[in-house]
């Protein structure tokens, strides 16, 4: 049977991610048509409100404009994320940090300066400045780029911070004008399957009986396809990320206040509490385990951070079913976004995964149900492999912390709540420092200057390897160069807010 009918179940930013990708790639296929059917009643979860540097190439691709996007989203720019207070604050300081910068250094600078950071004998410097000069921009308040810079490009890489529910207002507005997706505001009610375990049909309360031929579930926790109709069976991974609850809140900010140009992860006893500026308010969410703190004392430390606030702020809380589906796809019905699963927030995962999934799935498309099977186990094996990356690198920055002040902590270096493949590759950089070839797969996520900004943020011990004569003259060559670069930036590199406000009044140069 030909596939020419495909329903989105969620809307969200995973259900419009999904209907920009799918409705982009059949534009043409005037056989085929793409229905996003979403709930009037339910409310986004919205606490997704950072990004990685690739949504730049996938809002070029859905020709959304950037200025556009800043406008509508109150989005603002994000260089890195700044971990705060993740380090032993007896031996590193109060408010140490680090940061994982999104400005990628050279194959060179990844290799040869690294080895010339660890032979240094004062490991009190930070890793990240002798990699990059967006350390020296991010703790300066700049933005990455300047307002005669074209869309989408920069003097350092970015990615951005913006407001969740506009952002799926915007990405909704594009697959409805540019690719032809119907739009339904209807509650899907019950799942009818075919004899054959698939998906047959939809009943709902204000269209009825819909047919199709192949579905995406971004119904979000709620799972309505691929859990509660098909049975798909949850991996559950909370004995390897601890954390399991959020308190979010939303903080009214002033038009002079400070926009940092990074999100802020600060650790506390029992987990850690993001912080995200956007131009008119902060997203803030404290991340614990109630496993080791309870709710009361979660919602004092939060009260705490923001400083015991006289406004009058509203926290929501957040039960976070840590883990993800045993298969992604199954029969005609593939799960995008938190139907998925959702591991936590830290490095800004969620938003990640149902970009990179929708793409993937955007490759081998299926055009008829005798293809499904193939492309099921494919589209499978490489998601999983996907997922159980990310949770590695996410473990990373708890398992290797020399904090010893509560037993959270010491619970996240207990050897069974590591991965096996963490602890093999942990086991290798004790003795060699990370190399590309330790990430041989497209389909890491998360690659080798990511692991090398949180190793040696957090001071991971790795037997000094020794420069040639020649790698170390290069390598004092190069950080001279460095400093003229940095001098070249902090000069021409406008305040963070002020690029905002001239972007929403002039906008930028189209590409």
């Amino acid at each position: 049977m030909d596939i020419k009918k495909i329903a989105i179940v969620g809307g969200g930013t995973a259900g419009w991610l999904a209907a920009n990708h799918i409705g982009k790639e059949v534009l043409n296929r005037k056989d085929i048509s793409v229905t996003l059917i979403e709930s009037p009643d339910i409310p986004p979860i919205g606490v997704g409100e950072g990004t990685v540097p690739d949504i730049r190439n996938t809002l070029k691709s859905f020709g959304i404009r950037e200025d556009d996007f800043i406008r509508q989203c109150d989005a603002t720019f994000k260089q890195s994320i700044k971990f705060v207070n993740w380090m032993d604050k007896q031996i590193h300081g109060e408010n140490n940090f680090f940061h994982h910068l999104f400005d990628v250094p050279s194959s060179f600078d990844a290799k040869y300066l690294t080895r010339h950071w660890l032979n240094k004998r004062v490991k009190t410097q930070s890793y990240a400045p002798d990699l990059s000069s967006q350390h020296l921009i991010c703790e300066a308040g700049l933005a990455p780029k300047s307002i005669t810079h074209p869309e989408f490009e920069g003097e350092l890489a970015y990615a951005y911070h913006f407001n969740a529910g506009k952002f799926a207002q915007l990405l909704a507005s594009n697959a409805k004008e540019k690719y032809a997706v119907t739009h339904l505001h209807t509650n899907v009610t019950e799942v009818k399957l075919a004899s054959d375990g698939s998906i047959a049909t939809l009943i709902t309360d204000k269209n009825g009986e819909l047919e199709y031929n192949f579905y995406i579930d971004c119904s979000g926790f709620e799972s309505l396809l691929i859990e509660k109709a098909l049975k798909v069976p949850f991996v559950d991974v909370s004995d390897i990320l601890l954390v399991n609850s959020a308190l979010v809140v939303q903080v009214p900010t002033q038009e002079g206040d400070e926009i940092p140009p990074y999100t802020i992860a600060t650790a506390h006893q029992a987990g850690w509490i993001w912080d995200i500026a956007l131009t008119n308010r902060r997203g803030v969410g404290f991340v614990y385990s109630n496993n080791h703190m309870t709710d009361e004392q979660a919602h004092e430390k939060l009260d705490r951070y923001l400083g015991n606030s006289n406004q009058d702020l509203s926290y929501r809380k957040i039960p976070m079913k840590v883990g993800y589906r045993k298969k992604f796809w199954h029969k005609n019905c593939v799960a995008l976004g938190l139907a998925q699963g959702f591991l936590e927030p830290l490095e800004a995962t969620s938003i990640l995964l149902a970009d990179f999934s929708a793409k993937f799935l955007t490759l081998r498309l299926p055009s008829s149900t005798s293809q499904l099977q193939l492309l099921e186990d494919r589209f499978n094996h490489a998601m999983v492999y996907a997922w159980e990356r990310v949770i590695d690198f996410i473990k990373l920055h708890y398992c290797i912390s020399d904090r010893k002040d509560s037993s959270f902590w010491l619970a996240n270096r207990n050897d069974d709540t590591i991965p096996k493949s963490l602890k093999d590759k942990l086991t290798l950089w004790q003795d060699f420092p990370p190399v590309r070839d330790d990430f041989f797969s497209q389909f890491e996520v998360f690659y080798l200057e990511n692991f090398l900004f949180v190793l040696y943020g957090m001071s991971y011990q790795t037997r000094s390897v020794n420069n040639t004569e020649e790698e170390s003259y290069q390598c004092l060559k190069r950080l001279k160069q460095r400093t003229k670069i940095d001098e070249y930036l902090e000069e021409k590199l406008p305040n963070h807010r002020e690029l905002l406000n001239k972007i929403k009044a002039y906008g930028l140069q189209s590409i």
